[in-house]
């Protein structure tokens, strides 16, 4: 008869008392109208409950039938969320001739028989929500979580899909678990971690995937607090893929606090890729006329002749057949093939376009040998490593294919090389590189890996690292550790311990390689560094120049307070020019100053400025002075700062004289001598200074 209202959550119960009189029986139902807004009949759902035959006469039969908006055991009408009220009564069938008596129709609340605790949480059945897998339930949801006001919201047991965006602005709890399609995410406002994520879906990698998009997505959360949990990975995870229609991001976003596990899968097999291509010194950072350039992949490490080391594809059209790269070559000008390979990261951001200030904490990355660890998109600022475990990476632990790497910050990181076991020349990964300007790197370890970064550009900073990349072969020769390839650097390496290996400054990410009018090698300064070397072979040395192209020299490097220490063996010096491509032009130094350092089982010692004692038996005009195996770097003797005589200058007659004198310095073989000149000969002794440079 009259309207019956259905709340959102509440279950009501209709219960009719009846039996037969005489005549005919019948079959009893629950029958019912579902009413919706502007009194129109709710279509497709259930309006007659269960039947009951009346099998005798005079005996009271009760028929009973529950209505909601829940699909749950025991409701009979399930109407959803859009039912507003129902007319309810009851059906008779079968034939005609029969009389019944209705005792009574009663309608109660049996909602407590379904709710446990309606007072601290509710469910998202009771909204209508349907876990059959398909059934879109993205209102539904949303009319649980603005009913709950505080409360939690459960999702019971079901395979729920979501259609469309869902954020909850309430706690929730999972039983059941979710779907939805990928450019769609589920935001938890009051319980943003793994770990739901984990329950809602079912699943570690997509669970990892929809909640790295719930980050970017909402702005109700800064991190993703990944639990402590292990989460294993069967193949790369495109960051990009996850947040489709996010291709820059700039605000700041963390993922922290827990493990990423590699798991032996054909997904992390490298790509390949060989094609011709044309390079141009006008264009440096380009690639013109490249064949079969689509099959080449963004984020490929490319290799051929004059192509330096860690030059990445950063891009590429298609349509033009070009790709740009992110380093120059320095010698590969016309058109020859190129080989490109493509590694497969765990955390691979090379999608986006740009992303800026993100972070990376406590997190075990494990690659097992199996991947890489983390590839930066091709543009971005200020991204921060920090106390992460660079867990045995196939390749490479951490590539800038771009300028994400502006800025960037690595603390308090362990790169442990999955290479241990092989000879130090035969190992082939890098912990990191850099292509821009103004990274902070500080009190990492890096255990042999091939090396431990290969850095570009200037204003770096590399404080209180250890790296060391021996093997245990004795007389035996070791690699670069550390690559430095801009020669105007303005970087400071400082309180860092170089173990086995050696630090090489060249310009191999230079289109135009010879010196013409830009800066040379300078900038540089090496400070209060542990340098150590067990085994090596006696040609080994610290600090290797290499220049890739003529008439380089150097202008502003400081070597102080360094420890050079070697063990079981010795070697010669620990400073190098190699001169395979070219050398340097040692006239031309200028504010050079190395000193202060301590040497151990170093055959000769290196420094500059340099004061030696001289001796002439017998008097002499012209004394020579040789200051060539001390310079650094096969310098030569530019300047003297001082002259003074130890002892009386005597002449042959073996009298004192008190005569002055000036210099020539620059003389001698390779202009390592300097000559020191007297009014007349004299012989005696004389501490001389001199300086491998012009100090201004």
């Amino acid at each position: 008869m009259g309207e019956t209202p259905l709340l959102p959550g509440c279950y009501l119960q209709i219960k009719v008392r009846i039996k037969a009189v005489s005549g005919n029986l019948p079959t009893v139902r629950v029958g019912a109208f579902a009413g919706g807004a502007g009194g129109a009949a709710i279509t497709g759902v259930q309006t007659q409950g269960p039947s009951v035959a009346l099998t005798s006469y005079g005996n009271v039969v009760e028929v009973t039938a529950i209505v909601g908006g829940g699909t749950r055991n025991g409701v009979d009408l399930s109407w959803g969320r859009d039912a507003l009220y129902g007319h309810f009564g009851i059906d008779l069938t079968g034939p005609n001739g029969g009389v019944v008596r209705i005792d009574d129709v009663q309608i109660e609340d049996v909602t407590g028989a379904f709710l446990r605790t309606m007072m601290d949480w509710v469910d998202v059945k009771d909204f209508g929500a349907v876990g059959d897998g398909t059934t879109d339930n993205t209102t539904a949801f949303e009319a649980a979580d603005a009913a709950a006001d505080g409360r939690e919201v459960l999702v019971s047991d079901g395979v729920f899909h979501l259609a469309d965006n869902v954020t909850f602005d309430n706690r929730v709890r999972f039983q059941g678990t979710v779907t939805m399609p990928a450019d769609k995410y589920l935001a938890l406002s009051q319980n943003f971690d793994f770990d739901h994520y984990a329950a809602a879906f079912g699943d570690e990698e997509l669970a990892f995937r929809k909640a790295f998009q719930a980050l970017l997505k909402q702005s109700s959360h800064d991190s993703l607090d990944l639990c402590g949990r292990s989460i294993g990975l069967r193949g790369p995870v495109d960051m990009r893929a996850a947040v489709p229609d996010v291709s820059s991001f700039t605000s700041r976003r963390v993922i922290r606090n827990g493990q990423l596990d590699a798991i032996s899968d054909p997904a992390w097999t490298t790509g390949t890729a060989t094609s011709s291509g044309t390079y141009s010194t006008s264009q440096p950072y380009r690639l013109s006329n490249v064949t079969n350039v689509a099959n080449i992949e963004i984020g490929s490490l490319v290799s051929g002749n004059g192509v330096g080391r860690e030059v990445y594809v950063t891009s590429k059209n298609v349509g033009a057949q070009t790709l740009t790269l992110s380093q120059q070559l320095y010698d590969a000008v016309g058109t020859q093939s190129y080989s490109f390979k493509r590694f497969r990261f765990m955390l691979d951001f090379s999608g986006f376009q740009k992303l800026s200030q993100f972070n990376i904490a406590d997190v075990d990355l494990k690659a097992d040998g199996v991947a890489s660890c983390v590839m930066l998109p091709p543009a971005g600022l200020i991204w921060h490593l920090r106390d992460c475990f660079f867990n045995q990476p196939l390749d490479r632990a951490v590539t800038s294919i771009g300028l994400a790497c502006q800025g960037m910050m690595i603390d308090r990181c362990q790169f442990i090389s999955n290479e241990q076991s092989l000879a130090a020349t035969a190992r082939t990964s890098i912990g990191f590189n850099i292509n821009a300007n103004d990274a902070k790197i500080r009190d990492n370890r890096c255990i042999r890996m091939g090396a431990f970064a290969v850095i570009h550009g200037s204003g770096h900073m590399l404080l209180g690292n250890h790296w060391f990349h021996g093997d245990n072969l004795n007389g035996a020769p070791r690699v670069a550790g550390l690559i430095l390839t801009k020669p105007s650097s303005k970087i400071v390496i400082n309180g860092n311990y170089s173990d086995n290996n050696y630090i090489e400054w060249n310009n191999e990410h230079d289109a135009l390689p010879d010196f013409s009018s830009e800066l040379s090698f300078g900038a540089l300064s090496i400070v209060g560094n542990i340098f150590t070397a067990i085994g090596a072979a006696s040609y080994f040395r610290f600090i290797v120049i290499k220049p890739y192209g003529s008439e380089h020299f150097i202008n502003g490097l400081n070597v102080s307070g360094n420890t050079f220490k070697v063990t079981n063996g010795n070697i010669g010096r620990v400073d190098k020019v190699d001169d395979s491509v070219a050398s340097l032009d040692t006239s031309r130094f200028r504010n050079i100053n190395w000193s202060d350092n301590s040497y151990h089982a170093i055959n000769q010692w290196t420094q500059s400025p340099v004061m030696l004692s001289f001796s002439e038996s017998s008097p002499a005009e012209t004394w020579r002075c040789d200051f060539s195996d001390w310079l650094p770097f096969g310098g030569r003797a530019r300047n003297v700062t001082d002259v003074t005589p130890v002892g009386a200058l005597r002449n042959a007659n073996n009298v004192k004289q008190f005569v002055t004198h000036y210099t020539d310095p620059d003389e001698g073989t390779g202009g390592g001598s300097v000559d020191i000149i007297w009014p007349s000969a004299v012989k005696g002794k004389i501490n001389v200074t001199a300086r491998v440079d012009n100090p201004y």
